[in-house]
């Protein structure tokens, strides 16, 4: 099992923070943001890992981290993504990492309270398809939400003013490496992006995927109201793990 970590784009909603710097790079409580998703997939028990860069400041990622001896890793794997071409179109740049293996793909903006070991665990038991972890939230509107029946997910709308559900995908997905094929057959959306919501809905439109409820507390980091939320819990897990 490998692991990607998406962390391209230009961060143009927190500007100015990101006029000198990348998104990812920014702090969150007391460690850079990129840590927290690094982390999480250490924490899942992968050791291969891939980060996906993208705009001015890319160098700045391997200052950071080098080959990640501060994660108990041995190497860490880099590329680039030129412009803003979507989450998928950024995935698609992690398919010669990936080399026939499944990935656990998590967005470098989303930190999490609970160790996702278990899914990834119960990932890796499926014979084909796809994964993604989900969360109940009180304003689905900003997120893809999941449209759910009983245990199958029927579909995914992206940012929807009338919500089916208030279950927000989270930026967590665990994918075959069918996902490589997939990529390709896209078009861009109205936004000029490769949408990871159109792989999703393939998977789920073949039956080939399965989803669980993220346990404890999830946020984004993309705006200053997540941003502020992820620093505040994130200082608050601190404080009760070293009290």
């Amino acid at each position: 099992m490998k692991g990607v970590v998406l962390a391209g784009g230009l961060g143009t909603r927190l500007h100015p923070l990101t006029k000198v710097t990348n998104k990812h790079l920014l702090p969150v409580y007391d460690r850079p943001m990129i840590y927290y998703p690094i982390q999480t997939l250490v924490d899942a028990g992968i050791r291969e890992i891939l980060i996906v860069t993208g705009g001015n400041n890319a160098g700045e990622f391997l200052r950071l981290l080098g080959n990640g001896k501060q994660f108990g890793l041995k190497h860490i794997n880099y590329t680039y993504q030129e412009g803003e071409g979507g989450i998928a179109e950024a995935l698609g740049l992690a398919e010669h990492f990936v080399d026939g293996e499944p990935v656990v793909v998590i967005l470098g903006d989303n930190i999490i309270e609970s160790n996702i070991r278990q899914a990834v665990v119960h990932f890796s038991n499926q014979e084909h398809g796809a994964k993604i972890l989900l969360k109940q939230v009180a304003d689905p509107q900003r997120f893809g939400v999941a449209e759910l029946d009983n245990d199958r997910i029927v579909g995914i709308e992206e940012k929807p003013a009338a919500p089916k559900s208030d279950y927000a995908v989270t930026g967590i997905y665990m994918y075959d490496a069918d996902v490589f094929s997939i990529i390709k057959t896209l078009v861009p959306s109205q936004r000029g992006e490769l949408e990871i919501t159109d792989v999703n809905n393939d998977y789920i439109h073949r039956s080939l995927m399965t989803y669980e409820i993220l346990d404890g507390w999830w946020t984004d980091a993309g705006t200053f109201e997540s941003l502020y939320r992820a620093n505040c819990l994130a200082a608050s897990q601190a404080g009760t793990s070293r009290s």
